[in-house]
């Protein structure tokens, strides 16, 4: 009888890695992957069916494991082998998660397309620059870009495996004086290896206005996978917020996206709204929707863990027992 199987293989996600940046062997060193799911066709012959990594953490209070996906948007990879003949979206439910030993599993989808799950939760939406549609830009935006070229600043590309320790440090200060001047997350204050690793992923590049004194002003990662090139991490030094230099970087990448008929996509914002979101917008002709799948592999479990470690848990809120 043919069914669908879940593996957890303790890999550092290699079996679920793959050229595409967000499921790269450096991206999931750097954001400390642990397993590798993998979805297999069970019946005459075992066929996989998708593989996604994961990282498996221990739940405070208890002695049982949930896990999530790295961060961004490394997807559930579907498998283009010969053998499989199956409809999707694939309903979680019918998937055998027991051998995985996790309560819950919070994975997050690519971009683009249908989610290969169905019933994923739709997230944040993402704005993008199509270089199939006209280009957008705000007249003060273009004022503002013009004004930073003619004071003599310059725009450096490097492709991430040949930048320098000077490029990387610079990035390095400008992004987190950033995160500390918008009071980030703690998750959000990456450290220096973690760009190193990124950085030498292949597809990668990096975007440095110059001021005229030679300085980072502003500089950003881009990343490409799954067919769109991806304004990952980015930031503005402190001395140089007043020059809003970064709109000097966004617009070098939306043509260099161009070139290669890439769409950028910038994310969101904190919140919908807010001050990010808003200068997205100024250069995103595009909106494509974000999702999620909220897996939980044993509901037995799941329920008990909630009323022991958090009974009054807002229902809205997954995994419910870390509320």
């Amino acid at each position: 009888m043919t069914g669908l199987s879940a593996e957890l293989v303790e890999d550092g996600g290699r079996a679920a890695s793959g050229p595409d940046f967000f499921r790269s062997a450096e991206f999931l060193e750097a954001e400390s992957t642990t397993h590798s799911l993998l979805i297999h066709e069970t019946g005459d012959e075992t066929e996989l069916v998708a593989s996604a990594p994961l990282l498996v953490r221990e739940i405070p209070g208890s002695d049982r494991l949930d896990a999530v996906s790295p961060y961004g948007y490394p997807g559930l990879a579907i498998s283009d082998g010969p053998l499989l003949r199956l409809d999707f979206p694939l309903d979680a439910g019918t998937i055998d998660f027991s051998e995985t030993g996790l309560v819950t599993i919070f994975l997050r989808h690519s971009l683009g397309g249908d989610p290969p799950l169905a019933k994923a939760t739709p997230r944040n939406v993402c704005l993008l620059s199509d270089p199939t549609l006209p280009r957008k830009s705000r007249a003060s935006d273009r004022q503002q870009i013009r004004k930073n070229l003619k004071r003599g600043c310059e725009l450096e590309i490097v492709p991430g495996p040949e930048t320098s320790p000077e490029q990387r440090s610079g990035f390095f200060t400008a992004y987190t004086e950033t995160m500390a001047r918008t009071n980030a997350a703690e998750r959000y204050f990456f450290s220096e290896r973690y760009f190193d690793l990124i950085l030498s992923a292949e597809g990668t590049w990096l975007f440095i206005l110059r001021s005229p004194e030679g300085e980072t002003a502003a500089a950003s990662i881009a990343a490409l996978s799954d067919g769109l090139l991806h304004y990952y991490l980015s930031g503005t030094a402190d001395a140089h917020l007043k020059g809003a230099p970064m709109k000097n970087v966004v617009e070098e990448m939306i043509g260099f996206g161009a070139e290669r008929e890439l769409a950028v996509n910038f994310g969101g914002g904190i919140t919908p709204g807010d001050a990010l979101e808003e200068f997205k917008r100024g250069f995103a002709n595009r909106e494509e929707q974000w999702f999620t799948s909220e897996i939980v592999c044993d509901p037995e479990a799941n329920a008990e863990l909630t009323t022991q470690l958090a009974p009054d848990a807002d229902p809205g809120f997954f995994p419910s027992y870390r509320a």
